[in-house]
Parts: structure tokens; C-alpha cells; sequence
């Protein structure tokens, strides 16, 4: 009896406690959904003279701004965290340079965990801004490599006297799954172009380590990635890149700030409540510090334009899926109705197609190019690469009126390859099972997963293979004025930066979204008179949660906040059992770091 009595004790606490979560979870989010139905009056910010324009960008910034009226909040923490696109933060800097209220730029800064690329258009930014005469400060109680890429551009880095600036290179680590499918029993049977070399997307599947072909793009790759870093920090901090390199490969920072502030890479190293004294000093302030975060700034300004014409701009972003899906990703169906929207309306002058993605389906890359090869005919479309425009992102670029791209865009990768996995000996051998079959006609289970191709069969995929990368080569051929044989030549599925894009005649300028906005606008004769529209139109939060309920994205956003930089690994494993067919796509497991 008496057990009984602390099991039911122990059973009532712990459903009170639960009742408990539950109601101050909804006392939370009722809080801010009044805060949602509030006037704008009521939700905007009011910027105070003296501020200053706090950027603290430790997260994976997407290209613009999702509507998530909880993205605000950490529920594990119950903290504030930052969600502003590159979109806002872009447009942030530009009107903080002619905001009275703005003094300067203070940047918190530890980890960046985005690529390269965004990190450039960031940087570049700040370079503008700082023409202003405002002020750019940094302070960092550490310096991952990319945090200090973007600090170099700053007038003063901090840096904490107990912290430490990781200066060591660039690596890519790729997974290989090889030995894993022997000791499963399992065949990943893939069909490549023969001119496909460069496509390693496969070979994790049947390699346990790079091939020469691999080693030799991604050292080319790295190369040139790094020197676009160490350029870029040489020049604003007057270190010779001979000299970084150097510290880099002794890992000279890793133990000692105080040699950080020797070489020149900070200006003083400070605590905190030191830093907060400096700003005080900057702004002028007596007390506190008047800091306005990103998505508050937003909020404190209205851009007016009653121009009637617009040049759009689409966001392509993620991998590229058939059929109608989520906004987290570019599914056919979805992008296809947003150009053929932005076709349709006479209001839009000039569409600009932002693409961010590192490729997927073929097919679904063939019917999004047929839609914006449509939309050409009858208005310009230009194409800006951000992180990623690499294989079927390759492809729904390649026809686009002019292209530009960063320097450490990853681009190219101009090819396909199929795959079909072969699971018979994994269910025989190692769960037991057997399948039989009764089929109508000879091929009619083609495809199965519980038994290898026929000869004939691979053959088929082959055929289809070969195909799609003629298709794609010629794509290529027609939209960039090249020979389709030079194309082959180029492609082969290797991947190239923008800084080399450029000499191959993939891009056809270095510059950012900006810079293609404002060459959409003179191609379509517009001048100054014409107003930047975003599409798809982002759907409200709430619609949303609701379209997402049956599916894994909140898993997939809680098991990518606690494996952090491991997650790209379960990422890998997770891709396996989505993308079987032809496809066009880098490898899901580049990771640079």
C-alpha cells in the first residue's frame, strides 16, 4: 500500500508539473500573440539619439527573414535569440549609415556558423557603411575564423584577455559510408555520366576516401576560399598574407591573446564592463548604452516608395525537390507558380532570381528553367548567387540574362548521376527476409530496393543518365554562348568559386544581390523610379505551424541545435533514403571549416 501511494504521489507531481509548463507555455505564447495583433504603431521600435546598431550573428543567417513571431525566443532558455535574414541585415547597415540616431556599429561576435559568401556581402556592407564616418567596433571573448573575417573590416577589435582568436586554415571533411553498406549488406548501385568524374556527390557511397579527381577540386576549392579570407583581412589589418599563414599553421592564437594583439589581429584586449565603458565614450552616454538589435532596428523604419514598378526578387533557396512542399526547401511546383506570378504581373518590370542551393532533382531543375526561359521572352531576368548556385542550382541559372556571383560562391558542378540502392542482402541476410514477386511485365519491379538491377535494367539508367547531362551541357552551351564541348570540359560535375567562375565564362560578373537588383532595373529601363518586391510572400507563422504538423521540420531544428556541427553528418545518413533517381547536386556532405 505504501508503494502504491508514492507511485500515485510520484504520477500526480509529475502531472501537475507537466500542467504547470503547459499553461505558462501558453501564458507565453498568448503574451506575444497580443503582441502580433497590436497596430504597427504599438510594435514599432523608437530608435533614441546616441544608439548604436548591435549585430551579434551567431546563428546560420538565410537569405531574408522568415515571419516567426516565436523565432524571438529560445523555449529550452526562454532567452531571446536572432533570426534576422541577410535581406534585413543588409538593408539595416545601408539605412543606419543615414540615420541620425545611429552613432555606429557595435558587432558581438564569437561564431558565425553560415558560409563564406554571406559573410562577404556582410562584410562589403560594413566596408560601405564605414564611409559614413560612423564608427564600427568588435568585441569577441573569442574569434572563430569566419567571426573574424567579418571583425577585420571593424575600426577597433576587442578581444577578452582570457580568450583566444582560432586562426588554422580551411578543412573539408567528407563521411564515407562504404564499410558501413559491406557490413549491412547493402549495394548503392550508381550510374554516373562518362564524363562525370568530378560528381562526388556518389562516392562516399562506394569509396572510403576521396578520389584524386575529388582531392584535386576540393584543394583548388579550399585554395581559393581561404586566399579570398586572407585577402580580405590582410588589407584591412596591414598583415602580410605570408605572415597569416604563417600564425595559421602554428596555431600561434590558440593559447595566447595577448600574441593576438602583438601581430596586429586586435586592438586591445577587455573585459566586458571595459567594452560597455568604451561605448559609453563612443555614443556619449553617461549611463547605459542605447543598443538597438537587428530585429528591432527593422521595425523602427519604413521604406516608402509609391513607384509602379517593380523588379522582383524570388529567393531559391535549399535543395531543389519535385512536387509542391515546404518553404524551407525549392520544390518545382512552388517555385514554378512564383515565377510564372511575377511573369504575369504587369507591374513587374524585371525578375532577379537569388539562388542559394547546392542542387537536387533534375527534373524538377528542368521544369523551374522551362518556367524562367518563359519569362525571359518577355522580361529580363538576372540571377545573383549567394552561398550555393551548384548543379540543378547551376541549372535553373545557367539562362539568365547576366549572372553575378561572389567571390566564394560554390558554383558549377555541372552534371548527374543516379542511384538505386540494392537492399537484398541486408534483408536477407541480416533481418531474415525474403520477398517474392508476381509482375505483369518483365521490368514492371524496376526500382525495387530488394533486388539488384538487371544488366539491362542498369543499362536503361544509363541511357537516362547520359541524357540528362546532355541536356544539362547544352542548357549551359546555349544560355552562356559557349560550345557544348567546352561546357563537358568545365563541368564533369566539378564545382568552382565565383573568382573562377568568372574566367570560365559560368558568371558573368563579381557582385552581390544589390548590384543585380540595380542591373535589373537599367535593363529594364527603369532608372530610379521602380521599388524592389520579395517573392514567394513569405506565409504567416501560424499557416505555417499548421501545413507543418504532420511533418519533421521542429525535430529537425531541435536535433540541429543540439549536434550543432555534427548534424551535417546525421544530415548525410538522412539524404540516402530521399534522393534516389537522376540527379544534379553537389555532395550533401561538404562541409568547409
Amino acid at each position: 500500500m505504501k508503494f502504491s501511494r508514492i507511485v500515485l504521489a510520484a504520477f500526480v507531481g509529475t502531472l501537475i508539473a507537466l500542467l504547470i509548463i503547459f499553461f505558462v507555455k501558453v501564458g507565453v505564447y498568448s503574451i506575444m500573440l497580443s503582441s502580433m495583433l497590436k497596430s504597427p504603431s504599438e510594435t514599432s521600435t523608437v530608435v533614441t539619439p546616441n544608439s548604436v546598431l548591435y549585430m551579434k550573428l551567431n546563428y546560420e543567417i538565410p537569405d531574408r527573414t522568415i515571419d516567426n513571431p516565436f523565432g524571438a525566443i529560445d523555449f529550452n532558455t526562454m532567452e531571446s535569440v536572432e533570426a534576422t535574414g541577410l535581406n534585413e541585415i543588409l538593408r539595416n547597415i545601408e539605412h543606419a549609415k543615414s540615420d541620425a540616431n545611429i552613432k555606429g556599429i557595435y558587432l558581438d561576435l564569437s561564431s558565425i556558423p553560415t558560409s563564406t559568401a554571406t559573410l562577404q556581402e556582410i562584410r562589403n556592407k560594413l566596408a560601405e557603411f564605414k564611409e559614413s564616418g560612423k564608427f564600427i567596433v568588435c568585441y569577441g571573448e573569442t574569434y572563430s575564423q569566419s567571426a573574424y573575417y567579418v571583425a577585420s573590416i571593424a575600426d577597433k577589435i576587442w578581444l577578452n584577455p582570457e580568450g583566444m582568436l582560432d586562426l588554422h586554415g580551411m578543412a573539408s571533411q567528407i563521411m564515407f559510408y562504404k564499410h558501413l553498406f559491406d557490413k549491412l549488406d547493402i549495394e548503392m548501385q550508381i550510374v554516373r555520366g562518362p564524363n562525370n568524374r568530378f560528381k562526388s556527390a556518389v562516392e562516399p557511397y562506394f569509396l572510403d576516401k576521396m578520389s584524386e579527381a575529388n582531392r584535386e577540386q576540393m584543394e583548388k576549392l579550399l585554395g581559393t576560399l581561404w586566399g579570398q579570407i586572407l585577402q580580405g583581412i590582410s588589407q584591412t589589418r596591414n598583415i602580410s598574407v605570408e605572415q597569416l599563414n604563417q600564425i595559421a599553421d602554428n596555431l600561434e592564437l590558440m593559447t595566447d591573446a595577448q600574441k593576438a594583439m602583438e601581430y596586429g589581429l586586435v586592438d586591445q584586449l577587455l573585459y566586458k564592463d571595459q567594452v560597455l565603458d568604451e561605448l559609453r565614450s563612443l555614443t556619449g552616454s553617461k549611463k547605459k548604452v542605447n543598443a538597438v538589435g537587428n530585429a528591432n532596428y527593422t521595425k523602427s523604419y519604413k521604406i516608402k516608395n509609391l513607384s509602379k514598378n517593380e523588379v522582383a526578387v524570388i529567393y531559391a533557396s535549399g535543395q531543389i525537390y519535385d512536387g509542391k512542399g515546404s518553404e524551407e526547401n525549392i520544390y518545382s511546383e512552388n517555385l514554378s507558380k512564383t515565377i510564372r506570378k511575377a511573369r504575369e504581373d504587369e507591374k513587374v518590370k524585371a525578375v532577379v532570381l537569388r539562388v542559394n542551393s547546392p542542387g537536387g532533382s533534375a527534373l524538377a531543375s528542368a521544369v523551374i528553367g522551362r518556367e524562367l526561359d518563359l519569362t525571359k521572352e518577355v522580361k529580363p531576368v538576372i540571377v545573383s548567387m549567394g552561398n550555393y548556385a551548384a548543379s540543378g542550382g547551376y541549372w535553373i541559372s545557367a539562362k539568365g540574362d547576366y549572372i553575378f556571383a561572389d567571390p566564394t560562391t560554390i558554383t558549377g558542378s555541372i552534371g548527374v548521376f543516379g542511384t538505386i540502392p540494392n537492399m537484398q542482402g541486408f534483408f536477407n541476410n541480416k533481418l531474415g527476409l525474403t520477398f517474392d514477386v508476381v509482375k505483369t511485365n518483365q521490368n514492371a519491379d524496376f526500382g525495387s530496393v530488394t533486388q539488384p538491377l538487371t544488366p539491362f535494367q542498369y543499362a536503361k539508367l544509363q541511357e537516362n543518365v547520359v541524357k540528362t547531362y546532355d541536356e544539362f551541357t547544352q542548357r549551359v552551351a546555349e544560355g552562356r554562348g559557349l560550345r557544348q564541348s567546352y561546357v563537358d570540359s568545365i563541368g564533369q560535375g566539378r564545382v568552382w568559386v565565383g573568382a573562377d567562375a568568372i574566367e570560365l565564362g559560368l558568371v558573368d560578373q563579381l557582385g552581390d544581390m544589390e548590384d543585380a537588383i540595380a542591373f535589373a532595373a537599367e535593363k529594364a529601363n527603369l532608372g530610379d523610379d521602380y521599388k524592389v518586391v520579395e517573392m514567394p510572400k513569405v506565409k504567416d507563422f501560424f499557416t505555417r505551424m499548421m501545413e507543418s504538423m504532420n511533418k519533421t521540420n521542429e525535430i529537425d531544428a531541435a536535433m540541429k541545435q543540439k549536434l550543432g556541427a555534427y548534424y551535417h553528418y546525421v544530415e548525410g545518413l538522412e539524404n540516402l533514403q530521399k534522393n534516389t533517381g537522376i540527379q544534379a547536386r553537389m555532395p550533401f556532405d561538404l562541409v568547409i571549416e
